[in-house]
């Protein structure tokens, strides 16, 4: 007799919502101890939103390296064309030009111009990304020096009163030590970083090319035998990881108001260990997009708390290495359990239990 109630199988969550959920649990439990531990500076609303406002171009270059990463690539570069589009925008706008659209225009033809670049000898030449990439960043640090050693600030009236546009919200503002209210204040480069979260996500999610991403990065041999464009698909997300560079350097000019050579200084390497925190694997083919905020968010977490402990700086590099051997690891450990064919836990031979030999004796 047939049972009248049907079960359906439970779906298995999958490894990117799984390292998401991680890297997300992590975030709330470390921000959760901000607040117990440091009440005085976590406890204000306008210390979360100033993690937006004065990062904002980093959490933006996380995003287009995000995309690269689980294509199964790398962009070394993104931190050298940053400072690049500073230096070229700032310059522009204090010769005379006094154009924003011009500068951004300009921002965006530099970062497409890199991204078309390392796509093009990435994806169609088959070069290795870390090489070309590794060209490409020397290539936007010479000619940062070469346009100008010196800052360059920008004082046009128009741009300043852009960079110094806020938004405030009086309801979640607070009193400080002289009994005057201040309400929370967010910059503009905050809904930049809230656009492209949002276009970036719903492209990853539902569009063909996002599905075309993971199944790059998951197996590009496999990809090119379901009829993939395997070369196209890699193209395309260089073109984006260099078109989100300089996007990025356009609103890091909005938040310093300067063009300067060490202008997006090590960005490349926070941009891959926040998204590696946030569940993105290096090997490609796993990840979800809103991790790399959250990974950025983790990242910049740890610098307030060691900041706000007031321990030297250097601490702030420790730490951040000591949590990103976590998350390997512990992604190695997950992806390791869950059967994945790109990561299995090897033990030396000297740690394995060998079994009793019988010698004849």
């Amino acid at each position: 007799m047939e049972s009248l109630s049907t079960t359906k199988p439970k779906s298995r969550l999958s490894n990117s919502n799984l390292l998401f959920i991680i890297a997300g649990i992590i975030f709330i439990l470390m921000y959760g101890f901000s607040l117990i531990s440091f009440p005085d500076s976590f406890m204000q609303f306008q210390t979360f939103f100033d993690l937006f406002n004065f990062n904002a171009a980093l959490f933006i270059i996380t995003l287009g390296m995000c995309i690269v990463m689980i294509a199964g690539g790398i962009d070394i570069s993104v931190g050298a064309v940053c400072g690049l589009v500073t230096m070229a925008c700032a310059m522009l706008l204090e010769s005379g030009t006094e154009n924003v659209w011009g500068a951004l225009f300009l921002a965006l033809g530099i970062g497409l111009a890199f991204g078309i670049m390392h796509g093009y000898l990435i994806a169609y030449l088959e070069i290795q990304p870390f090489i070309i990439t590794l060209a490409g960043m020397f290539l936007a640090q010479g000619l940062l020096t070469t346009l100008h050693k010196d800052p360059i600030n920008v004082t046009w009236p128009a741009f300043v009163a852009l960079r110094n546009y806020t938004i405030e919200i009086p309801w979640l503002g607070a009193v400080n030590r002289l009994g005057v209210f201040i309400p929370c204040e967010i910059k503009p480069g905050v809904f930049v970083v809230v656009a492209l979260v949002i276009l970036y996500a719903v492209l990853m999610k539902w569009s063909r090319f996002g599905r075309n991403v993971y199944a790059v990065g998951g197996n590009s041999q496999s990809a090119r035998m379901l009829g993939i464009n395997v070369k196209k698909t890699l193209f395309f997300s260089y073109v984006i990881c260099g078109l989100t560079a300089g996007i990025g350097g356009f609103v890091f000019l909005m938040t310093t108001g300067a063009g300067n050579i060490g202008n997006g200084a090590l960005f490349e390497i926070k941009a891959i260990a926040a998204n590696v925190i946030g569940g993105i694997l290096l090997n490609g083919g796993v990840g979800n997009l809103l991790g790399a905020p959250i990974g950025t968010l983790t990242l910049l977490t740890i610098n307030e708390l060691i900041r706000a402990a007031g321990v030297q700086s250097n601490l702030q590099a420790i730490v951040s290495g000591l949590l990103l051997y976590l998350f390997i690891v512990l992604q190695s450990i997950i992806m390791s359990l869950r059967g994945s064919s790109k990561f299995r836990l090897a033990l030396p031979s000297w740690l394995k239990l060998n079994r009793l030999q019988d010698n004849g004796d």
